[in-house]
């Protein structure tokens, strides 16, 4: 999606050259950005104050939001007290923002019934996306879901009749209905539903310390509540369910920070 970037914009020691305490990083530093880490096992790691998982292997994982701010601050302790802080640039990225005037109210706002459906099922899904389990299933790295045309884009917006929608946030994959979808990376299924309001047919699958993926709009769902996926396993097909405006597959990252 974005280029890679490792620029730091400054080291700044506080106690010593701690040098165990240095964890090595590789990713997006980018808003909407997702960086692996590797650490002594024995490193304790925190971004923006908040604590941060780290496996006995030393792996951690760092994401930034749609609108981070141009700076965070990585904090890592080694097993010998010395602190290291590190302050990361983040890259600012511009939003395609679309405004549409004119349209009936009833495309802009959901009636009554509907906003009850979509306060229950958004609870359900924040439900599934904030299980935390503390082995690293992202370690391999992620692929793509499924092969088709770019049809939308991270933090898109669209804004009807002067009302802000909510940023969108994953990537749309236009194909036929019925392509195969896959599971980016290994995991385990959060959540499995058929007919949700905005996302129709849609899977979760968490895939360690926070980090989740969401598949939508899926025209079949095969995998299962609970079941441990395979990176590469089929787990549904694209569709044209919940809202979309066309058969495709919208995937979406998610980075829960800290420890439960």
């Amino acid at each position: 999606m974005s280029k890679f970037s490792a620029a730091f914009l400054a080291f700044l020691w506080i106690a010593g050259p701690a040098l165990g305490a240095l964890p090595e990083l590789k990713g997006d530093f980018v808003q909407g950005g997702l960086v692996f880490g590797k650490t002594d096992p024995d490193t304790t790691i925190s971004l923006n104050g908040r604590l941060v998982t780290v496996t006995p292997d030393g792996r951690f994982v760092l994401g930034f939001g749609r609108d981070a701010p141009e700076t965070a601050i990585l904090q890592s302790v080694g097993a010998d007290g010395q602190r290291l802080v590190r302050t990361l640039e983040i890259e600012k990225r511009k939003y395609r923002i679309q405004r549409i005037n004119g349209l009936p109210p009833k495309m802009v706002s959901p009636s009554p019934a509907a906003l009850l459906r979509i306060k229950a099922e958004g609870k359900v899904i924040r439900d599934a996306r904030a299980v935390f389990t503390p082995v690293a299933h992202f370690a391999g790295g992620f692929i793509w879901p499924a092969k088709g045309r770019i049809s939308g884009v991270y933090g898109s917006q669209r804004i009807l009749n002067g009302e802000p929608r909510r940023p969108h946030l994953g990537v749309d994959i236009a194909a036929p209905v019925g392509t195969p979808v896959i599971a980016a990376a290994p995991g385990r299924v959060t959540l499995a539903n058929t007919d949700m309001y905005f996302t129709g047919g849609t899977l979760i699958i968490d895939h360690g310390h926070g980090l989740s993926t969401v598949y939508s709009y899926l025209s079949a769902v095969s995998a299962r509540l609970g079941q441990m996926v395979k990176q590469g396993e089929l787990i549904g097909k694209i569709g044209s369910t919940g809202r979309s405006t066309g058969p495709s597959s919208g995937l979406a990252r998610k980075l829960v920070p800290g420890t439960p």
